[in-house]
């Protein structure tokens, strides 16, 4: 089970002590919501963050595309240092040519869901995928409400993971605190990305390890 601090959370004034907040806190990944103002009504940050944040952390950077055209951005993301760069599985037909130019470049690979969009979208590319990220609010913003009405989609994705002998991980994000991050690893998932419930906390370390003790108690039984 990990948790993902969400760097959308963080205070934007202070990224290079933020992700040393994230680092002393002992998380094993950070999450980089990347937004276009096209595919979600937001702009967040871009490459140039990544670049200098790299060389400070050795933190797993799970890298978010939440863009129109993330062709043009997945090859920048990879060279500075990005270790999972994910794309919308909303894109269509260009979905799979993504999927593989970012396998390519020997990164690992996401897919993403949004609310409204059938899981069953996702499942012809559940063979090529490192990760399923399940989003439980509408991306664009940070501090949504839960959407409770996803948690089928986790039963559904760990029931395919289980049927097909597949690894991938599955990721949920927004709106994931110590109560909604129980109902999730109840429903299958792994991998929790939260931002407010962590960087909002003095004791990001405690709130983290709290979440951690939660998730793995609420996770089936094997």
């Amino acid at each position: 089970m990990i948790i993902a601090p969400s760097l959308l959370a963080a205070n934007f004034s202070r990224f290079a002590h933020e992700v040393e907040r994230v680092q002393r806190a002992g998380a094993e990944w950070l999450h980089l919501d990347i937004m276009d103002g096209h595919f979600v009504p937001n702009i967040s940050f871009g490459p140039e963050v990544v670049r200098v944040l790299r060389p400070q952390t050795k933190i797993f950077f799970d890298t978010h595309l939440m863009c129109s055209k993330p062709e043009v951005l997945i090859e920048t993301f990879a060279k500075f240092g990005s270790d999972q760069i994910t794309v919308h599985v909303e894109l269509g037909e260009r979905v799979l040519p993504l999927l593989w130019k970012i396998k390519s470049l020997g990164k690992k690979v996401g897919l993403a869901v949004n609310p409204p969009t059938a899981i069953s979208q996702a499942e012809p590319y559940l063979k090529q995928i490192d990760l399923l990220l399940i989003m439980t609010v509408n991306p664009g913003f940070g501090g949504q409400p839960f959407i409770a009405e996803t948690l089928p989609k986790m039963q559904q994705a760990a029931a395919w993971r289980r049927e097909r002998g597949l690894e991938y991980r599955i990721e949920v994000d927004g709106g994931i605190n110590f109560a909604t991050a129980a109902d999730c690893a109840r429903a299958g998932a792994d991998t929790f990305v939260s931002g407010t419930a962590l960087f909002g906390k003095k004791q990001m370390g405690a709130a983290l390890r709290k979440m951690q003790a939660i998730v793995e108690a609420a996770k089936p039984a094997e």
